[in-house]
């Protein structure tokens, strides 16, 4: 009987640990900036061509988007091909984007601004990864209608395993 009890409180601790709050965190609507909703490297693993992508969420509180700046890692090469930058919506459908690539930094200028409550993907093609540090992180940046200034709106960041 004690040991039925010892293994349904270690099952019962176990289940409270692996299930924490932080790790279940829903994000409301509420926010009135752009943020990355997440990205992802394919293949995941140490290769040194690979494709970075990311998902950007536009709230409905937030004024429609007109630019995306991108600072790109010291530790990654990207391609001046802009044919290797792809921007598509929720659907699939390619949003209409003026890119221009200068260094480490990458300019999207929307043709029409990006309206609130659109979630979209950027990805990034023919990323050459130099395995010199622990991950890359990538900086953003968004012009918002009516706003002069560049607003910070968050990082992504890949992990090198």
């Amino acid at each position: 009987m004690k040991k039925q009890l010892i293994y349904t409180i270690a099952l019962t601790l176990a289940t409270t640990v692996i299930i924490a709050p932080n790790y279940a965190s829903a994000r409301t609507d509420h926010d009135r900036i752009p943020h990355i909703d997440g990205n992802v490297q394919f293949p995941p693993m140490r290769w040194q061509i690979v494709r970075h992508s990311f998902r950007l969420h536009i709230p409905e509180n937030s004024k429609a988007v007109t630019q995306l700046l991108i600072q790109v890692p010291d530790n990654v090469t990207i391609s001046n091909n802009i044919k290797n930058i792809e921007i598509m919506d929720e659907k699939g459908q390619r949003i209409n984007t003026n890119i221009s690539v200068n260094g480490k930094t990458i300019l999207l200028v929307f043709t029409e601004p990006v309206a609130p409550n659109t979630k979209f993907d950027i990805d990034l093609n023919k990323i050459k990864r130099r395995n010199i540090d622990n991950g890359s992180v990538y900086h953003f940046s968004a012009r918002e209608v009516g706003i002069d200034a560049i607003i910070p709106i968050g990082v992504a960041w890949f992990r090198t395993y």
